[in-house]
């Protein structure tokens, strides 16, 4: 299941160094809305390999700065706390399936 994080979570998750998939979106975005499920779906494959997660852009602005997020949907791969991949735009179960297995 995809977790919704926010700012503090996000910062406590890596913290932990643990594997994050984060899926940054907007409610009023067309493809963000296509990519939930596809999402969710990789996270059930996924589970106890990788945490899922899910952070909203207008609510958590520092963090799309700080990690130039310029389009949504934005789907980055964290490993041990630093970036290791990032794919922009809606993708197909098996398109990002094949992204996230490079960095997990």
């Amino acid at each position: 299941m995809v977790k919704e994080f926010n700012g503090a979570a996000f910062r406590a998750a890596m913290k932990d160094k643990k594997t994050l998939v984060v899926d940054f979106y907007a409610t009023w975005c067309g493809p963000c809305r296509m990519l939930g499920p596809v999402m969710d779906t990789l996270s059930e494959e996924y589970e106890g390999r990788a945490e899922f997660v899910k952070i909203d852009v207008d609510d958590n602005p520092d963090l799309a700065r700080e990690y130039s997020i310029m389009s949504i949907p934005c789907v980055m791969v964290f490993k041990d706390g630093e970036a290791a991949g990032k794919n922009v735009g809606f993708a197909p179960k098996d398109a990002m399936k094949e992204f996230v297995e490079k960095y997990i």
